[in-house]
């Protein structure tokens, strides 16, 4: 009688290790696939928008000109006012897909590809009861160079 007890917990601890390793292996498995599924068809659809737009459009990131989907955000960073004014100068590093490395950064006035580091420098005019607008003014490489 105990022998049998005994091979019945074994077997039940046995299937219940075998259900729990199946279970985390080929569930992490699936979700992993459609993870890069999704990845993917992200990536061809960013692809496909961004063949149509350029960078002065609105709702468009000034780095690698791909189109911002409602809530994008670019990383940018303002600085204070000097004068008090209306009108600030800001750094844009860029959307999301082009910091992941989705699309290729470039500047818009000079044309230069920027590398990771690389920063957009612009001019924000703070506008009452409308949005600021942004005026880029070149890449750090061609700021520094003073070609306009």
């Amino acid at each position: 009688m105990r022998g049998i007890i005994q091979l019945l917990t074994l077997i039940t601890i046995g299937v219940s290790l075998f259900w729990f390793g199946y279970s985390l292996f080929a569930g992490q498995w699936t979700v992993i696939r459609c993870q890069l599924k999704d990845r993917s068809l992200l990536k061809n659809r960013l692809k496909q928008r961004a063949a149509s737009s350029s960078p002065g459009d609105p709702q468009v990131c000034p780095v690698c000109s791909s189109p911002l989907e409602k809530g994008d955000l670019i990383k940018t960073l303002a600085f204070p006012s000097i004068s008090g004014g209306q009108e600030r100068l800001m750094h844009i590093r860029g959307c999301i897909n082009c910091l992941e490395g989705h699309f290729q950064r470039s500047c818009p006035v000079c044309g230069n590809s920027l590398n990771d580091e690389g920063i957009l420098v612009a001019r924000m005019f703070e506008r009452p009861r409308r949005h600021p607008h942004v005026h880029v003014l070149g890449c750090s490489r061609c700021r520094r160079l003073g070609i306009m």
